[in-house]
Formats: structure tokens, sequence, C-alpha cells
């Protein structure tokens, strides 16, 4: 299959069964693909269910509309958390979870669907509703849960790598410095560091004994450079600092306030170890839980998808129920050409559908900008999951 010739949303379509269902979707298979390959159909096969009264039906409609927007939020949220998890290989996430884009759907779902109604009662009016609520409200719940939790995590290993990287005017200097650098534990003498620009390093070199009274001669080493500048130390007794620090800032050679504490920096290190190695552990069980609740929150939302399809078949063909559920994958290029088969197809199912497609005035009661209208049953499927930033 070309991929790009692919979308990346399903039409999930029904019609009157005629003399039988069948003959329905050998009808529209045959239209779709005879000449110019349109969509790749398959039957999607709704078990019957019991039917209440009409007005049931209609309250069932409104409620299952709900259902269907807070099951898809769902659905796409376990999708772009899983690509925010994934950071770098947020290309492979949409295939990732839709096996080969999708058409997974098109073989399996319609069986899933049919083998988990049967676990059900079959009326109508105690189909599923609270049952796929729950699971779908639990995965959301879990996921900020889960989600907050590692972000958490993440950003507080970030902050530490920000710590430890960037300019040697800002980052932690702990895993660049050794104790031979410094004098420790003198009475008089003190090790500053000092940030000098490579532009201004000769200067460096030929001032620094003489910037302040009681440096030691000799006792500044570069120990670190990075882009724009080096790292030196120098050692100069106590009571001159200030005076240094002072001549120093006129040279643009600046010193950093920085006390050498083993302890400290050993703390610090280890702190980055612990969130790094549990980050690690944690990865691999979360994106196990985002592929498994993925594949149950998506599997939730085709059921609502085929409740919807059974509800408005039965409010817009009558009883007894006779209609067959199409699931078809339309080529990208010919979609408009898809359209007009399908609407010469199913036009005589609605006589007010060549009104509507025709007209320019307002129909009361018919709101046309809240959802596109069609003579024959249509939910679009949109597995295009991931918004990328």
């Amino acid at each position: 299959q070309d991929k790009d010739t692919k979308m990346t949303e399903f039409w999930l379509i029904s019609a009157p069964g005629e003399k039988t269902c069948q003959q329905t979707w050998e009808k529209l298979h045959a239209a779709t693909t005879k000449n110019n390959n349109l969509s790749t159909n398959s039957k999607f096969n709704i078990p019957d269910l019991k039917v209440g009264t009409l007005d049931v039906l209609v309250g069932l409609s409104d409620e299952l509309a709900k259902l269907d927007a807070f099951v898809e939020g769902v659905v796409k949220k376990v999708a772009q958390y899983m690509a925010d998890v994934l950071e770098d290989s947020k290309d492979k996430v949409q295939e990732n979870l839709l096996a080969n884009g999708g058409k997974f759907l098109l073989a399996d779902l319609s069986f899933e669907i049919e083998k988990s109604f049967k676990n059900y009662s079959s009326s109508l009016d105690t189909v599923p509703f609270l049952f796929i609520f729950k699971g779908v409200n639990q995965i959301d719940n879990d996921l900020k849960a889960r989600a907050s939790a590692y972000n958490n995590l993440k950003g507080n290993l970030q902050n530490l790598e920000r710590k430890n990287a960037g300019s040697l005017l800002t980052r932690s200097l702990a895993d660049i410095v050794k104790k031979e650098d410094f004098v420790l534990d003198s009475e008089y003498l003190v090790t500053l560091l000092v940030i000098v620009p490579k532009l201004n390093y000769n200067d460096w070199v030929k001032q620094y004994e003489t910037l302040a009274e009681m440096v030691v001669p000799r006792s500044s080493n570069v120990l670190f450079e990075d882009q724009d500048s080096y790292l030196c130390n120098v050692t100069l007794f106590r009571k001159a600092v200030d005076d240094f620090k002072h001549k120093a800032r006129e040279y643009k050679f600046m010193v950093r306030d920085f006390q050498y504490n083993e302890e400290e920096m050993k703390a610090d290190k280890e702190e980055m170890n612990r969130l790094s190695t549990d980050k690690k552990k944690q990865f691999g069980p979360l994106v196990r839980w985002l592929k498994v609740n993925f594949s149950e929150a998506f599997i939730a939302w085709i059921h609502v998808k085929a409740l919807r399809v059974f509800v408005e078949s039965v409010l817009r063909y009558g009883l007894p129920v006779n209609f067959q559920a199409m699931l078809l994958q339309p080529n990208k290029k010919t979609m408009k050409k898809l359209r007009e088969v399908l609407y010469d197809l199913y036009k005589h199912l609605d006589s007010s559908a060549a009104a509507i497609i025709d007209a320019t005035m307002d129909i009361p009661g018919l709101n046309l900008s809240q959802q596109e209208y069609y003579p024959y049953v249509y939910y679009k499927i949109d597995c295009n999951l991931l918004e990328f930033k």
C-alpha cells in the first residue's frame, strides 16, 4: 500500500439492507473499487441490540455523542503523552500505536466488537455506557497520575542537567574541579575560581599576581575551558579577597562564588545518578502501560462509534433492524470522488438530501455548520492522533 495515498482516517457508514445486507455490501464494494480504487473497505458487523422506544433512542443518540467526544479526547491524550515520553522517536509513535497505519482496524475491530457485545446484556438501554465511561475515565485518571510522577522526575533531572551544562559563569563546577586545585584548611590562604574570557587570557597571565596584595605567585592554572572562557584558580590571602574581586572585575575577570565542599558535590552527583536510574526504571513500564491503555481506549472509542451507527441507523432507516455497517479507508487523492459515488448510491434514502445539498437557505432544525450531513449514516474516525508541536 502506498503510504501517501492512504488516509489516517476511516469512514464508518451504514446503509439499509436491500434484499439482503450482503447485497448492500457488495454494491458499495463494487462502486468504490471497480474502476478506480477509491477506498479500502471491510464489513463492520454490529450485533443486533434490543431497541427501546424512540424517545430512548433519541436520548441515547445525545449521550453517545458526548461519550464519543470524551473517549476520543482520552485516546489522543494517551497518544500525545506517548510521543512526549518517547522524545527522540516521535515519528515512530503513530505507527507504533496504530499497527500498519490503522489497517489492523479493518480486520480486527469489527470482530472485537462482535465478541464484546455478546458479553453485555443486549438491550440498548443498558448498553455499556457506564462500562465504557468508567473504563476510559479510569485510564484518564491513571494517565494524569503517572504523567505527573514521571514529569516531576524528568523535570528534576533536567534542572540538574542544566546546572551541569551551560557557560562557565553559571554551570555547576562540581564535576570539573578536583581537591588538588585548592588550598584547603588554611587559616590565612584561600583559593578562588576565576572565569577568564579567552580574549583576555594574556592579560590574566600578566596581571593576576598584582591585582591585589598578597597573591601567591604562580598559583594560577587553567582547570577547564569552554568555547569562550577558561576556568582558572588562584590562591591569595583571605584578607585580600575583596580587593582582588573588585580589581578583577575591571579586567572582565569574573570570580565565581564557590566553596569546595566534597560532601555537597558527592550528594549532587548521587542525586543525579538516582534520578537518572529512576527515570530509566520507570520508562519501560510506562511505555508498556501507555501501549496497553491506548489499545483499551481505542477499542472503547470504536465501540462508541459502533453504538452510534446502530442507534442512528435505527432512527434513520426504521424497524425492523436491517442495515449493513461498513468501514472505508479513503484514498487521499480521490476523497471528493468517493463522496460523489456514495451520494449517487444513497441519495434515494433521503428525499430531503437533494434539497439540503443544493439549498442555500436555512432549514429549521438542521444545523449543517455543526456536522456534516449525508443521506447515509456517517461517522469519521480520525486516526491522526498526534499534534506535533
